[in-house]
């Protein structure tokens, strides 16, 4: 948010510096300013990944742009004009210059930290970027609980932003009268307890709201297109509906599908079956991390362990499911 009003503050006073200089055409200079503002900062925008970072940054590029400003300024001076051009003319112009490279410096320290030690060699700061990107966590997430354990592990340095009203969605569950939904809402709430307590992450609340939707999804997936950031998330209608619309998700599920052990075709292991399919003739198993597998023609054979061969893998960010056969 703090871009998006630095650029929106760029444009006025531009615009309005066009239009303090246009004397007798004031609004054809203003018009002229505020195309001139878009420009620049539409060619601001397209270096946003740059790498800098930082307040450091940020104060090394406004006093780079004040350098650049001022050899600008110097170098002007040199030359000799015409006298239809006047000092006042001159001045305006050097307030420009200098207003644009401020700009561009500052805007620049904002986006960046990281390697400001490639600019000033031998300095090096403390590395932060990963703190500034932040993931919005949903519900679902929070109360699978699962991300306290990959925080734990050291694998994640991030700012979690939770909404105000995800953690209301929270308390009504562990209000709720039913007792499932009870447990999961306190359930959800110890998790964030527990997280805030964790010195790899830092978890905020966010009282943005988004009143232009009802649902919580839509308020999730809203919310992360206007702060730039990421969902996390372990609903699967909610990760297909956000990647629709160009925001970044990060599925727990699909992380655990990734750690799991890869089967291949052929494969044979033993298997207790416990209980029969959806299909005709159809038993189900499940291996030690969850996976469900279903072997065909077995439903004789609920409750003995069979060795099976393995025919095919579903693979999806809902899960994971292993088909097999009976060996032999």
């Amino acid at each position: 948010m703090g871009l998006i009003f630095l650029r929106v503050l760029f444009v006025l006073i531009f615009t309005g510096i066009g239009y303090f200089l246009g004397g007798g055409n004031s609004l054809v200079f203003a018009g002229l300013g505020f195309t001139g503002g878009v420009v620049l900062v539409s060619f601001e925008t397209f270096t946003r990944r740059a790498s800098l970072k930082g307040l450091s940054s940020a104060v090394f590029g406004i006093i780079l742009g004040l350098i650049i400003a001022w050899i600008f300024s110097a170098t002007l001076d040199r030359f000799h004009f015409p006298e239809e051009i006047s000092q006042d003319f001159l001045h305006s112009i050097k307030l420009i210059v200098t207003f644009i490279f401020v700009y561009l410096g500052l805007t620049l320290g904002v986006k960046g930290k990281d390697e400001f030690n490639l600019v000033i060699p031998y300095v090096k700061f403390k590395r932060q970027s990963q703190r500034e990107e932040a993931a919005i966590v949903d519900t679902s997430s929070i109360i699978d609980g699962r991300i306290l354990d990959i925080v734990k592990t050291g694998f994640i340095e991030a700012k979690f932003l939770v909404p105000r009203f995800v953690l209301n969605e929270l308390q009504a569950l562990a209000d709720s009268t039913d007792h499932m939904k009870r447990q999961k809402g306190k359930r959800g709430i110890e998790i964030l307890h527990s997280l805030k307590k964790e010195p790899n992450i830092e978890v905020e609340i966010s009282d943005q709201n988004v009143d232009s939707v009802k649902s919580v999804d839509e308020k999730i997936i809203k919310l992360a297109q206007t702060t730039d950031a990421e969902v996390l998330t372990t609903d699967y209608n909610l990760n297909r509906i956000a990647q629709l619309q160009g925001v970044k998700v990060l599925n727990i599920n699909d992380l655990a599908n990734a750690l799991k052990p890869t089967f291949i075709s052929g494969q044979r292991f033993s298997l207790k079956l416990i209980k029969e399919g959806k299909e005709h003739n159809q038993a189900v198993g499940y291996l030690e991390d969850g996976t469900m597998v279903v072997v065909e023609n077995s439903r004789r054979l609920v409750g003995k362990i069979v060795n099976i061969e393995v025919t095919s893998i579903l693979q999806s960010s809902s899960g994971r499911i292993v088909f097999t056969k009976l060996a032999g």
